[in-house]
């Protein structure tokens, strides 16, 4: 198996450019500070991401539903977060396992 230099190349610039554009917001952040607004909208992008990456999987059909709503519960009584994921893995699993 040969590796073409090319793509190799493509995928260490990508991977560099990535990483720098982590670690520049990073170092960037320790440099300014933020007050009032600024702050607020800042510590409400990491949850709202978050979201937007949960909720189309959540609403893709009735099991996943189910799932995330065990999953919450579960997480709200204080049990952990290793037993409600893996409460909701059994949900999801056990409706597909009944054609749901």
């Amino acid at each position: 198996m040969s590796v073409d230099p090319i793509t190799l190349l493509t995928l260490f610039l990508m991977a560099a450019g990535t990483y720098l554009t982590r670690i520049s917001g990073i170092l960037l952040v320790e440099k300014l500070a933020f007050t009032g607004r600024t702050r607020a909208a800042l510590e409400a992008v990491a949850p709202g991401v978050l979201t937007a990456m949960i909720a189309p999987a959540v609403l893709a059909g009735w099991a996943e539903v189910a799932a995330a709503l065990v999953t919450v519960a579960i997480a709200r009584t204080g049990a952990g977060m290793v037993i409600a994921v893996a409460a909701g893995v059994a949900v999801v699993a056990g409706m597909r396992a009944y054609g749901v």
